[in-house]
Formats: C-alpha cells, structure tokens, sequence
C-alpha cells in the first residue's frame, strides 16, 4: 500500500505544480508590470524628478517659495477643506441611497442605480457646466436660493457640490457590496434579544460598514483634491476665496513655469497618498477591532 500511496502523492503533486505553472503566466506577469510601470509608476517618477531637473538646489529654493506663496496656500486649503467636507456628505449619503438599493429595493431602484453611474461616465467639464447651468444666478435651483439669499454658485459651497456629484459614485458602490453580503441572519438574532432597530443597526450592521466607510471616504476625498474639469466652472476661481490648487498647476504651466507646477501637483500627489495611507491604517485597526468584538 505504501508504493501506491506514493504514487498517488507524486501524481497529486505534479498535477498541482502543472496547475501553478499556467501556459504564458509568465509572459502575461511581465506584460502587467510593464504596464503599471509605463502606465502608473513611470508618470510619478517623472513628477517627482521634474523640480530638481534644473538642479538640487534650484528645486530647494523653489520649493520654500512655494510654502511662501499665500496664493497657494490659500488654494490648498480650499481644495483640502472641500475635498474633506464632500466626502464626508458623499459617505452619508452612500450610506442612505445604498441601503435603499440594497436593503428598501424603493421605488424605481434599476433607474436610481444606473444614475449612480451617470458621474463615471460624464465628461467631468459637463459635469461643471451643468452645475454651474443649475446654481448659477438664473438656474432652476439656483435662482430660487438666490430669492432667499443663499449663494451656491462661485462659492465654497459650489465646488462641495460639484465634488459631492463626482465623488458619490465611490461610496455607493463600496458600501452596496458590503451591505448586499452582510448575513441577515446576526441581525435576526439581535432582534430575537431583544433589540431596537437602532440598536441593531448601530451595533450589527455599521462594525461591519466601517472598514467599507472609510475605504469611500478615501476615495472620494482623494479625488475631490485634485479634481478640476467639474470644479473650474462653478468655483468662480477667485484667489484666496474659491481658488483651487489643480488651477494654480494649468496657470504655472500656462507661464511656462514646469517646475511651479510639478511642486504643486507633488503636494497634492502627497496628501492624496498620506490619506490614503492613514485610511488604510485606521481600516486596519478598526477592522481588527470589530473582528475581535464580533467573536
């Protein structure tokens, strides 16, 4: 019996290894990293190495006239201030539309879920002409704020829209999956315990969200930072008041200035990656930590 099982073993292991061993795997491994390194890591490389193209010490001194500049410091503020408040508004209403997708099934859902796609597919300069069409003075929604003194357009509160609108999509279909395969069956059982709605909610359903709410967070957050084409239009683009960062990029470049604008569009390349990365962290964390209280 003992030969045979040896057989048997050697015949398992040999059928697996040729499993592994796909035809072309290693052909198609290195035509991917070959696109992510053209494609993805190649661009950023390039970014990083423009502003010391014309020395170190010329990048350096660029660099601290950067931080210097009010002009830009005032741009990143508004583009990091919104950013961070439309994806916090995008979270909550992911949450609710969602849940009524996943869970309520309201009323004309297949047509409310295919308008949440409507962001990916729009040209993100229609995006800003149409909210800028809406709030401005005489748009449909924007001239009956405008009767009871609030302003939407060429303000703060517009580039929250816009970013709002294109950030959206992000944390629908992050949080739907996650809802759609939560059992319902832990959330029977606190019910039979006695219970509220609320309670089941608060302690069944949001644990299991909250590593999918802060992944869409940082998505729709990174987005909103370096987002333009939606944004020029109904920002108003007024220095030191509705002047965003990525704006101040095309005007560097538009003076010929390469290295200007490879610095900014490095700081937004960083603050993007740092939140990306404090987002992970924390998911982390959380993540083990409602595992831990789940057992």
């Amino acid at each position: 019996m003992t030969p045979g099982r040896d057989v048997t073993a050697g015949g398992l292991f040999a059928w697996r290894g040729r499993r592994q061993g796909l035809p072309g795997m290693g052909v198609g491994l290195s035509l991917t990293f070959v696109w992510l390194g053209a494609l993805v890591v190649l661009p950023l490389v390039a970014l990083l190495a423009r502003p010391w193209a014309e020395g170190f010490g010329s990048g350096i001194a660029a660099f601290g006239h950067l931080l210097h500049d009010g002009r830009m410091g005032a741009a990143l503020r508004v583009s990091f201030v919104c950013a961070l408040v439309a994806a916090a508004l995008d979270v909550v209403a992911g949450v609710v539309i969602a849940w009524g997708l996943v869970r309520a099934r309201v009323p004309g859902w297949r047509v409310i879920d295919a308008l949440v796609e409507l962001p990916f597919a729009l040209p993100t300069a229609v995006v800003g002409i149409t909210m800028a069409t809406l709030y401005g003075p005489h748009g449909w929604i924007g001239a009956p704020l405008a009767r009871v003194g609030v302003k939407v357009a060429f303000t703060p509160a517009g580039i929250i829209v816009a970013l709002m609108f294109v950030g959206l999509p992000f944390v629908v279909r992050t949080i739907a999956p996650v809802l759609r395969a939560l059992p319902p069956e832990a959330e029977e059982v606190a019910r039979t315990l006695g219970a509220t709605r609320a309670q089941v909610v608060a302690s069944v359903v949001m644990p299991a969200l909250y590593p999918a709410l802060l992944t869409s967070f940082a998505m729709a957050f990174a987005r909103g930072v370096g987002e333009y084409g939606s944004v020029i239009f109904i920002a108003g683009n007024q220095p030191f008041h509705t002047e965003i960062a990525p704006l101040l990029i095309v005007i560097r470049l538009q003076e010929y200035d390469t290295q200007g604008a490879s610095l900014i569009g490095l700081v937004l390349v960083g603050i993007a990656m740092v939140s990306l990365g404090l987002i992970a962290w924390l998911r982390h964390h959380v993540g083990r930590g409602g595992g831990g209280g789940a057992a």
